[in-house]
């Protein structure tokens, strides 16, 4: 059932979305784990777009928020206010109070604007002078940075980059692919006319199908392996969290629900770690003098670990 919904919510955002896959199936996995997504890369790549249509394909609330460096944290999260009229406090709700959230430019705004989303991202609820507000459910967040511009920006802490669950980059389409983007947007916009697939409570049950999917105790290790890898390799100065291991986990199963099958094996665990892991790691400045990138260090892990086989 889960593939079959899945490849249905898939088919719909690629009316709009043109190629793009992988892209795709990876934003459903964290979906699936009602994880959030870090999008990083160049401007006018279709970030916003694909936020929208999976939002549109689910039928989910969205809002998008604009990060600038005088956004305060009340502009994403609300106030509580004093109604004069009512002679009683009344709480109006920011943007972060919606199912699907773009967070545009997380990077350009402050620290303390940032650490807003902290609450809501691990714990899908806000605390506002001192009462707490449940988020509405399923609840993503889909974060973007431009990866070329640094002026003006503050990189995300870690605290703030290890509750994405996903990093992601759309990259530029192939001459093909742009070619039928032209072809797609000559008349019409297709996102104007995109409708939903299946709705909220569908998806909630498929989050919680998602984790009967088995492991069996050598996958299950070989994902502890892998995690406890990169905290042990030289080119490493902080390796991936428990958080991050339990992350690889989930999307595991996911991914393994995905493809149509009750189980994980450990082609999902290999295919998975570099999306999950890799931006959870820091490698020393030697390692980053020498021209190496944290992609080609975690991939470099991920081939050393065993791999478990079917006896």
């Amino acid at each position: 059932m889960i593939k079959e919904v899945v490849d249905r919510i898939s088919d719909n955002i690629q009316k709009v979305i043109v190629g793009k896959r992988e892209v795709i199936e990876l934003t459903m996995v964290a979906l699936l784990c009602e994880g959030h997504i870090l999008l990083e890369d160049v401007p006018g790549i279709g970030k916003t777009m694909l936020a929208k249509a999976i939002a549109r394909s689910i039928g989910c609330a969205f809002r998008r928020i604009q990060f600038t460096p005088d956004l305060l944290p009340s502009d994403v999260t609300g106030i509580s206010f004093f109604n004069q009229k009512n002679q009683e406090f009344e709480f109006r709700p920011g943007p972060l109070m919606a199912q699907i959230v773009l967070a545009d430019e997380i990077n350009r705004a402050t620290p303390r604007t940032q650490s807003a989303l902290l609450e809501a991202m691990q714990e899908h609820q806000l605390t506002i002078d001192g009462e707490t507000y449940s988020l509405p459910r399923p609840f993503m967040v889909l974060a973007t940075q431009n990866p070329i511009e640094l002026e003006g920006t503050f990189p995300l802490p870690e605290a703030q980059i290890d509750r994405f669950l996903i990093q992601l980059g759309l990259g530029y389409p192939s001459e093909e692919e742009e070619n039928a983007i032209l072809l797609r947007f000559e008349r019409e916009d297709p996102l104007e006319t995109l409708g939903p697939v299946v709705d909220a409570a569908v998806l909630l049950e498929m989050q919680r199908d998602v984790r009967t999917i088995r492991v069996e105790e050598s996958v299950r290790r070989y994902i502890v392996q892998v995690a406890r890898s990169t905290r042990e390799h030289p080119a490493v100065e902080l390796g991936v969290s428990p958080r991050g291991t339990l992350s690889l986990y989930k999307t595991a199963q996911a991914l393994a629900a995905i493809e149509g099958r009750e189980y994980v094996i450990p082609d999902d665990v290999k295919r998975l770690a570099p999306y999950v892991l890799t931006h959870r790691i820091i490698i020393s400045p030697q390692t980053r003098l020498r021209g190496r990138t944290p992609e080609e260090v975690m991939m470099e892990i991920v081939g050393s670990v065993p791999v478990p086989v079917e006896e």
